[in-house]
C-alpha cells in the first residue's frame, strides 16, 4: 500500500519523468474513473465503464479525453444489450427509448445532446423504485430480503429509498448491513463529495449530510455489523428484515448462511445483478422457493452511444475488444480501429511522427546553422544534457563549459559517391584509380578501394559506414580529407 498514490480528479501524477497521468470521472461509482496518459511520444486515454448522466456520481467527463492520439476502449458492458430488470415472479418495469444517431451526422451539438439525454438516469431511478417496491411487498408478506449487490452507489440509493418506503408504509422492519468494511465505507461516502453529482455536492455546501444513512444509523433503523456471527447482531436479530451483504458470486461471506435460512421461504426475496448465472449461483441451495429478482443496473456506455462518442473525441487510433468488431466501426471513421483479444500482443503505429524538445535560451544562442547540400534542412550542433521531466524532453547546459563551435570536430554523414570523389581529387591535383568492391580485411563488409599514386602513394578504403585514408604523407591525407568533406554533409 506504500506504493499506492491517491489522486483527485484532474490531478497530475508523473511516472518516471515520462508519463503524466490524470484521472477523470467516469460517472459510474466511487473510485471509478478514466485515465489520460501523456508522454513526449503521444497522448493516450484509457476508457472504462462510464455513465454519461448519473443520478449519484459525477457525470462522465468525456471532454477531458478529447485530443488523445489513442483511446484504449475497455468498457465491456457494451456486450450486454439488455437493459431491463427481469424477475421470475415479477413483471419488468418500463424502460425508455434511447435517442438514435446517424454516422453521417456532423452536428456536434446534436451528437452531444444524444449522449447527454436524461433517459438513462430516469430509467435507473425507475429500476431502483421497482426493486424497492418488490422488497416492501416481500416484508409485508412476512418474508425477508437479501441483497448481495456490491456496487456502493446502488447500495446507497437503495438504503435511502427502502428506508423512506418503510417509513411511509409504517413498517418497523430492520435493515442490516453485514460487511467488514461497511462502517468505514459508509462514513467515507458522507465526507468525500468529490465523486458525487452536483445535486449531492450542494447538500454539503448547505450543511446537510450527503446521504441519509448517517441519521438512519443513529436512529437504529440501519444496523452495521462486520460479521454474521456477531454476538450483538444475534441479540437484536429479528425477522422479517432486509440484509445487505455484498458478494456477487453467493459463495463467500454471510450470504451463504442467509440463503440456507431463507431459500425455502416463498415470501423471501433475493436481489442479484444481471450477468450472474442464477441457476449456477443457486445450485448449492436448491430447491429454492424464494423469489429471485435479477437487475440490470447501468454499468457502462450503451452500444448505440459508442460510435457518436468516438466521433466527438476524434482520436487517431482506437483499440476495441475483438467481441465488439461487428458492432463498432463505420466506413466514414476518421480514426483507425484496432481490435485486441486476451493474451494477444497488439502493435500499433507511432502516435507521433516526431517529438518536441524544449531548449533553454543559453543553448539557443549558440546555434550555428548549416544548410544541407541535398535537402532543404538547416542543421546545428549543440552540447548539453538531455532530460525527460514532467512528460517533456528538455535540453539543458551540461556541467562542462560548452566549447566554441569553431573548435568542434566536424561530423559528416551520407553515401560517398566514388565518381564524385575521383573528380574532387583531380581538382586538387591528385591522381588515382578505382578498384571494384571487395571484402575488407574482416571479410564481413564490402569496401571499394581508391589507389592514389600521385603526388604520393595513398589508399582510400570506402565502406558503407566509414572511410579510411592510409598514407605516410600528412599533407596528402589532409587534401584527401578535404575532398571527401566537400562531397558529404557535415556539421
Amino acid at each position: 500500500m506504500q506504493k499506492v498514490q491517491a489522486l483527485k480528479y484532474g490531478e497530475e501524477a508523473c511516472y518516471n519523468g515520462t508519463l503524466i497521468i490524470k484521472a477523470f470521472s467516469s460517472g459510474l461509482d466511487i473510485g471509478a474513473c478514466n485515465w489520460t496518459m501523456n508522454s513526449p511520444r503521444g497522448n493516450s486515454a484509457y476508457l472504462s465503464g462510464s455513465v454519461f448522466v448519473s443520478a449519484m456520481a459525477m457525470d462522465f467527463d468525456y471532454p477531458a479525453l478529447q485530443g488523445s492520439d489513442m483511446i484504449f476502449y475497455s468498457d465491456f458492458s457494451s456486450w450486454n444489450v439488455s437493459h431491463n430488470v427481469e424477475s421470475d415472479n415479477s413483471p419488468s418495469p418500463p424502460t425508455s427509448d434511447i435517442s438514435s444517431f446517424s454516422d453521417t451526422d456532423d452536428n456536434w451539438e446534436t451528437i452531444a445532446q444524444s449522449l447527454l439525454n436524461n433517459d438513462e438516469a430516469s430509467e435507473e431511478m425507475e429500476k431502483l423504485a421497482f426493486v424497492c417496491s418488490c422488497a416492501i411487498d416481500s416484508v409485508k408478506a412476512g418474508g425477508s430480503v437479501l441483497i448481495p449487490i456490491g456496487r456502493i452507489g446502488i447500495i446507497l440509493q437503495l438504503l435511502e429509498q427502502i428506508s423512506f418506503s418503510l417509513e411511509s408504509s409504517n413498517l418497523k422492519v430492520p435493515i442490516y448491513i453485514v460487511s467488514s468494511v461497511a462502517e468505514e465505507l459508509l462514513a467515507f461516502s458522507n465526507i468525500i463529495p468529490e465523486w458525487l453529482c452536483k445535486q449531492r455536492q450542494e447538500k454539503l455546501y448547505s450543511g446537510e449530510p450527503l446521504f441519509a444513512h448517517g441519521a438512519l444509523i443513529k436512529e437504529k433503523k440501519i444496523h452495521l455489523f462486520p460479521e454474521i456471527h456477531s454476538l450483538k447482531l444475534l441479540k437484536i436479530w429479528q425477522e422479517p428484515c432486509i440484509v445487505f451483504c455484498p458478494h456477487w458470486s453467493l459463495r463467500l461471506g454471510p450470504v451463504i448462511h442467509l440463503l440456507r435460512r431463507w431459500c425455502m421461504d416463498q415470501n423471501s426475496l433475493l436481489v442479484v445483478e444481471e450477468g450472474v448465472d442464477d441457476d449456477l449461483a443457486l445450485l448449492p441451495f436448491k430447491p429454492v422457493a424464494m423469489k429471485v429478482l435479477q437487475c440490470s443496473f447501468l454499468s457502462g456506455i450503451r452500444l448505440e452511444k459508442v460510435q457518436p462518442l468516438l466521433k466527438i473525441l476524434q482520436p487517431k487510433y482506437v483499440l476495441i475488444p475483438e467481441n465488439l468488431r461487428q458492432h463498432v466501426g463505420s466506413p466514414g471513421n476518421t480514426f483507425s480501429l484496432h481490435y485486441y483479444s486476451e493474451n494477444d500482443t497488439l502493435r500499433i503505429p507511432n502516435l507521433k511522427d516526431s517529438s518536441e524538445l524544449d531548449i533553454v535560451t543559453d543553448l539557443v544562442s549558440q546555434f550555428h546553422w548549416k544548410k544541407l547540400k541535398h535537402q532543404e534542412i538547416n542543421v546545428a550542433r549543440l552540447n548539453g544534457e538531455l532530460f525527460t521531466e514532467q512528460g517533456k524532453h528538455r535540453l539543458l547546459p551540461g556541467n562542462e563549459q560548452v566549447a566554441s563551435s569553431l573548435n568542434r570536430q566536424l561530423v559528416h554523414w551520407g553515401t560517398l559517391d566514388l565518381e564524385a570523389l575521383s573528380m574532387a581529387l583531380q581538382k586538387l591535383g591528385i591522381k588515382g584509380s578505382i578498384e571494384q568492391s571487395m571484402s575488407d580485411a574482416t571479410g564481413l563488409e564490402n569496401a571499394s578501394i581508391v589507389h592514389v599514386f600521385e603526388p604520393n602513394k595513398a589508399l582510400i578504403e570506402v565502406k558503407a559506414t566509414s572511410t579510411v585514408i592510409s598514407t605516410a604523407d600528412e599533407s596528402l591525407a589532409s587534401l584527401i580529407c578535404e575532398a571527401i568533406c566537400g562531397i558529404l554533409d557535415g556539421i
